[in-house]
């Protein structure tokens, strides 16, 4: 299908759009509530261009146990609902059958939506379906399209309404690196498009806590596991976790398109630390700065220059980093600080051109 074509964002109704009560039947207004996050969610995505189908079976609809005024006015209410906020569904496919019955119409059978398969003005490819159960995600592998499994107390899933926007809209540059030597067992998780609380274990406090800098000041998602040989020392942790970050941070740039390359200026206290950096594909660390005390925290003070070396080079990232003070516990914090905003400025996409006159970074 052509890129240029419709997108189409196929959604279950209950459980998906709306919440599912215990009788699996919403068949009374009292009975309408919208799942957490789904508006929001939706205008993200009618943004980047998304139209909505609903595509639902309601086991019986028009029968005496669920009448199809029943159905209708919460239904309408519904509709009326995202309408007012902005969602307007493209249409919206109902199968009236019941699961004994194998109708060729009923998810994860294709019967209402042949249409689509046939329809050139659709870009399938990057298409979606949201679902709450099993049948929706096998509907939409019959389909040939993403299907992504919302998360409910009835049948699991692992996806919220803002992750699947983000998924879906922000095309996230992603990355995860396992490291595993004779000394250490690495794992670093990364997300340079989601900002979220860092989530990092090395079994040295301190460093941890450098790292969850990072994380936080960078406006990235950053998970690092670790477990080393820290009963001979330090060094082999910090420096592999250095190592893993930089092949993650690379990893997930990809062919860099639209960042913006390039430094950060931060004061702490009495410490003032700079951090010019270039995603230019060059590996180089220069490191201006002392440290009097031998350690802080659990951190040797000897690894700060370490550790940038190996993000350095396995990043391929030229850094310039400065840090002049009095103490070296602000100094330590400053130099993870000043870098994280600096990497935050520099992964930052604006656009999709290529910051070089080279043609490739």
């Amino acid at each position: 299908m052509s890129s240029r074509g419709k997108k189409i964002l196929f959604v279950d109704r209950d459980g998906t759009l709306i919440e599912e009560p215990a009788d699996f039947q919403i068949d009374a207004y009292e009975k309408l509530r919208f799942v957490p996050g789904v508006i929001p969610a939706m205008l993200r995505l009618r943004d980047a261009g998304y139209e909505f189908v609903i595509v639902t079976n309601q086991d019986g609809l028009g029968t005496d146990s669920y009448p199809q005024a029943s159905f209708d006015g919460p239904n309408d209410l519904m509709l009326g609902i995202f309408e007012s906020q902005g969602i307007v569904f493209r249409e919206v496919l109902v199968d009236r059958s019941w699961p004994a019955d194998n109708a060729p119409t009923r998810k994860p059978a294709l019967g209402l939506v042949m249409h689509y398969l046939r329809d050139r003005g659709i870009d399938l490819d990057n298409s979606a379906m949201v679902g709450d159960r099993d049948t929706d995600i096998q509907f939409a592998d019959n389909l040939g399209i993403r299907g992504f499994k919302l998360r409910t107390a009835q049948f699991g899933g692992e996806w919220d309404w803002a992750g699947i926007a983000h998924e879906l809209c922000d095309a996230p540059r992603r990355a995860t690196v396992v490291r595993n030597t004779k000394e250490t067992r690495i794992r670093v998780e990364l997300d340079l498009d989601a900002a979220a609380d860092a989530r990092v274990s090395t079994g040295l406090p301190f460093f941890d806590h450098m790292l969850d800098q990072i994380g936080k000041h960078a406006g990235i998602s950053l998970v690092v596991q670790a477990e080393g040989d820290l009963q001979i020392d330090e060094h082999h942790t910090i420096e592999d976790t250095g190592i893993a970050l930089g092949q993650a941070l690379r990893e997930a740039l990809g062919d860099k398109r639209g960042i913006g390359r390039y430094g950060f200026t931060l004061p702490m206290d009495e410490t003032l630390a700079s951090a010019a950096l270039d995603f230019g594909g060059r590996p180089y660390l220069v490191f201006d700065g002392s440290f009097v005390r031998e350690r802080v925290g659990d951190m040797p003070t000897e690894l700060v220059e370490h550790f940038f070396r190996s993000v350095c080079d396995s990043a391929a990232l030229n850094l310039n980093l400065k840090v002049e003070g009095d103490n070296d516990h602000h100094k330590v914090e400053a130099c993870f600080k000043v870098f994280a905003r600096a990497l935050g400025q520099a992964v930052r996409r604006s656009g999709d051109a290529l910051p070089s006159t080279k043609g490739t970074l």
